[in-house]
Parts: structure tokens; C-alpha cells; sequence
């Protein structure tokens, strides 16, 4: 058993990851070790598991065995020489990076190394990037930086040039499915459904596997395509799909803003967080807008998620087409792919995908979701 055990199809990196864990084991750590790492990958590819991995196999004395206390407390995120650090808002402020450098430059306190993990290092402001560099340029002994960002082109050439590159790749419908199976005792015919319509993408295709609610929002998603016949379907289209994302991330969000209110509640000694006095009303007021941010975030990351599934569906078409021969991420829904298909030319579904593509890069720049997707299905009703 090892910590890498949980990486789907990631051979190359695991090979990487476990000559550095073998030499920062030396007295004097060889060359395949170095203090700053920097884990890209398409989502779903397993780059925050790959260094939450990496870090416990820093910590474990035995080099990552899956099985002792180190590994296990590291994982978990409660090891007190790893601190793993993510967000659900949209950027990692200047404050957070200087209180994560100044965790770095202390000392472990049991294992050999003090390790930091960054998820979403590609959402640190410019200043957080400027606090972080000096961090990373003079590196204190015994600690190591695990960066994590989609490419490497989401991360600053001044950051990423002080930083060794481990690149994942998505993983094959046949690997994820069979980690589905052998990992998580997922029945052989979900696990295919899962991984084909994940696309890759094990945590999607977990959360398929096991959440049938899921797959009904998925499918609700996917029949947007054959419903988008007028003007006003195709609004109306728009509204339930954005309103269905920002309740999805809201329950997202729910049970760690109820926290939060409730710990900050009690810190202050205030009975109401719903109706807190005067003088703590500011403190309420910025928690709140840390929360609107994160549950906004959350509601961009669930649209994305959908217009990702949206693609697959017109990829699928678009093979229909031109007769393809190759497998359908969404196969059980030949009926409505051949419908869509006949409708219109190759170079009509093409223009299609490329307004999906476009609305997913609108959203991610905080154009408003409704707006955005209001003209993306108005796009759609003329393919």
C-alpha cells in the first residue's frame, strides 16, 4: 500500500514524486528533491491529490506507506508539519499568502520537512504572488512548496521558474473505471457510465457513481439541446439552468457558512448570529461577503460543470456527423444525439461548441451567468 495508490493513470508522475521522497530521505537530499513543486493538470487529473500524497510521503518515515499515523494525519489535513491550504473564493488574498509564508519559515515541529499545499495557486492576486515569490526564492531549509494550478500558464513565470513541474494528464475511461470498481466497490456497469460520462474526471465520475441526484441534474442539463426550439424555450432554458447551479452551490456552501457564523458567534459571545448587536454588525458584514464570495465561486464552478457536459453532448453530435468511429461520452442518449444531428451541418454544431466555449470563458471573467447563458442557448436554438 502507498499514499500514491489513490492517483488514476498518473505512472509517470508517481515515478517522479517517488524518486523525490527517496532522495529527500538523505542526509544530504539528492537532486530529484528541491523545495518548491508546481502540479498541473486538467481538472479531474488528480493534481491536489498528487500533492496531498506527495506531502504525506514527506512526512511519513517510510516514504509515503499509506498506512501509519503521519500518512493518515496528512492526508486528513490535521498532520502539524503539513498545511493544506484551498478556497472556495475567487481569489487568494495578499494577507493569506504572507500568513502561509510565515508558516514556512518555522520549523517542523515531528517529520523532517514542513510542507505547504497550495490548491488554486492560479488564484493568488498579484500582490499574494509578490508576498509568496520571496518565499520561494529564499527557501528555508526543511520546507517544501506544493503549488497546484490547471496549466502553467495560470501561474506567474516568476513563480513557476523557481518551481520543479509535475504535469497529470487525464486519466482513461478504462483506469477510472476501474478505480471506481476496486477502490470504491462501485458496480462494473455504473463504473463505465460513470467514467465515459466524467469524461475522465475521477471525482465527477465518482460523484456520478454514487449520488443519483447527480445524474438527474446531469441529464436535465443534457436535454437542453433538443428543447431549445424558440425563443422562448430557449430563455427559459437559460433561467433554469443558472438557477439550478447557484442552488447547487449554495448547498455547497451551506454547512461551512453555518459554521463559520456560529464559531464567529461564539468567539464574541453573541446569541444571535442571525441578529447580531451594533457593535459586532461589521464583523458579521465581512464574514457575510467572504461567504457571498465563496458561494458565488461555487455557483461558477457548477455552471462550468454543466457547460462542460453541454460540449460533450455537441462532441457527440458532431462525431454523428461525420461518421466517426469513436466511442460517445454520452452513448445512452443516441436518440437525442442523432435528432440534434440531422438538424444542421458539421459546420453548424461546430459553431455551437465554440459558443459553449466562449459563454465558459465569459463566466469565468464574471460576466453575469444569466446574461452569458441567455446567449449561449439563444446560440444553440440556431444549430
Amino acid at each position: 500500500m502507498s499514499v500514491f495508490d489513490s492517483l488514476v493513470g498518473q505512472a509517470r508522475a508517481v515515478e517522479t514524486l517517488t524518486r523525490a521522497v527517496q532522495d529527500a530521505a538523505l542526509d544530504s537530499p539528492g537532486a530529484a528533491m528541491t523545495h518548491a513543486w508546481l502540479f498541473t493538470g486538467p481538472p479531474g487529473s488528480g493534481r491536489s491529490v498528487a500533492a496531498a500524497a506527495f506531502a504525506a510521503a514527506l512526512v511519513c518515515s517510510q516514504g509515503g506507506c499509506g498506512h501509519c499515523p503521519d500518512c493518515h494525519t496528512a492526508l486528513l489535513g490535521s498532520h502539524s508539519d503539513v498545511d493544506h491550504v484551498t478556497t472556495e473564493a475567487m481569489t487568494i488574498s495578499v494577507d493569506r499568502a504572507r500568513s502561509l509564508v510565515l508558516e514556512a519559515a518555522t520549523a517542523p515541529s515531528v517529520a523532517r520537512w514542513r510542507v505547504i499545499v497550495l490548491e488554486d495557486a492560479d488564484r493568488l492576486t498579484e500582490a499574494a504572488n509578490n508576498a509568496l515569490l520571496k518565499s520561494l526564492e529564499e527557501p528555508t531549509p526543511h520546507t517544501v512548496w506544493l503549488l497546484c494550478a490547471p496549466s502553467m500558464e495560470d501561474v506567474l513565470p516568476t513563480i513557476r521558474s523557481r518551481c520543479r513541474h509535475v504535469i497529470l494528464t487525464t486519466p482513461t475511461t478504462v483506469d477510472v473505471a476501474r478505480h471506481l470498481v476496486e477502490r470504491d466497490g462501485v458496480d462494473e456497469a455504473m463504473a463505465s457510465f460513470a467514467a465515459r460520462a466524467s469524461m475522465g474526471h475521477i471525482g465527477r465520475a465518482r460523484g456520478l457513481a454514487r449520488d443519483e441526484q447527480a445524474r438527474i441534474t446531469r441529464a436535465a442539463t443534457l436535454s437542453l439541446p433538443v428543447n431549445v426550439a424558440s425563443l422562448g424555450s430557449a430563455l427559459l432554458s437559460a433561467r433554469e439552468l443558472v438557477d439550478a447551479a447557484t442552488e447547487r452551490g449554495a448547498e455547497r456552501t451551506k454547512s461551512v457558512d453555518e459554521t463559520e457564523r456560529s464559531q464567529l458567534a461564539r468567539g464574541m459571545g453573541v446569541e444571535n448570529p442571525e441578529r447580531p448587536p451594533k457593535w459586532a454588525r461589521p464583523d458579521f458584514k465581512r464574514l457575510k461577503d467572504g461567504q457571498d464570495k465563496r458561494r458565488k465561486r461555487a455557483t461558477i464552478d457548477e455552471l462550468d460543470r454543466d457547460l462542460q457536459d453541454l460540449l460533450s453532448f455537441y462532441r457527440d453530435v458532431l462525431v454523428v456527423q461525420v461518421g466517426g468511429n469513436v466511442t460517445l461520452v454520452n452513448a445512452e442518449l443516441i436518440g437525442s444525439i442523432e435528432k440534434v444531428a440531422v438538424r444542421c451541418p458539421p459546420e453548424i454544431t461546430m459553431r455551437a461548441m465554440e459558443a459553449i466555449l466562449e459563454a465558459r470563458e465569459k463566466i469565468a471573467a464574471y460576466v453575469t451567468p444569466l446574461l452569458a447563458v441567455e446567449e449561449l442557448t439563444l446560440a444553440l436554438r440556431a444549430s
